[in-house]
């Protein structure tokens, strides 16, 4: 079930697939209106349709994500400089803001292209996602991005796996407090992050 935005207009809405992200998320910046999107595109294509009505002037997604390259260590954040779902047209996000108020902080990030799928890609799948130019995975985010209808719009993710060493295996639970961990010392940027330009793409079609 998508929880509730408050009544009142915040100026950015987070949206973020699981529980457990919106909690890292409100833990680290209690400000933050976030919105729980559910997991997977159709529960992300219904949470566009309500963060589309929502008067804020900001959106954005953050959570965790799968990383394309073997090299990627728990917690690398990741910031999108153009979300797709696979296969589709990509859309713009904005980067520069966000990536400068992580620096503020002292937290580095990789920018590059996130491709979201619909379903838990392993092996050669990611693989052949690495091939067509993304540096991470998820499962929402290209999906959520018709919620922004013309606002800034920006995804911001933190790598829980990667490739050798991928989710379903021992040590993952130490690894997912770690990447939790990781989410609640990013969520501050995303308040701090101010939209300078609009996203001009269109939204991608839903899946049949």
């Amino acid at each position: 079930m998508i929880q509730s935005v408050s009544e009142t207009a915040p100026e950015l809405l987070v949206m973020a697939a699981l529980r457990l992200e919106a909690r890292a998320l409100r833990r680290g910046a209690p400000e933050l209106a976030v919105l729980h999107a559910g997991m997977g595109p159709k529960r992300a294509l219904r949470a566009s349709r309500a963060a589309a009505a929502s008067p804020a002037q900001r959106l954005a997604v953050a959570g965790l994500c799968g990383g394309l390259e073997a090299s990627q260590p728990v917690g690398e954040v990741v910031v999108a400089s153009e979300v797709s779902v696979e296969g589709g047209a990509p859309v713009p996000c904005e980067h520069e803001g966000l990536v400068a108020a992580l620096r503020a902080r002292g937290i580095s990030a990789r920018v590059g292209p996130v491709v979201s799928v619909d379903h838990v890609v392993r092996g050669d799948e990611r693989e052949a996602l690495r091939r067509s130019g993304a540096l991470a995975v998820d499962m929402e985010s290209g999906w959520l991005a018709a919620a922004a209808a013309g606002r800034p719009f920006a995804v911001l993710r933190v790598v829980l796996d990667a490739p050798g060493r991928e989710i379903v295996r021992p040590g993952v639970a130490l690894d997912a407090f770690k990447a939790f961990r990781r989410l609640t010392e990013v969520a501050p940027a995303l308040s701090e992050w101010t939209g300078s330009s609009l996203s001009r793409s269109a939204a991608p079609a839903e899946p049949a």
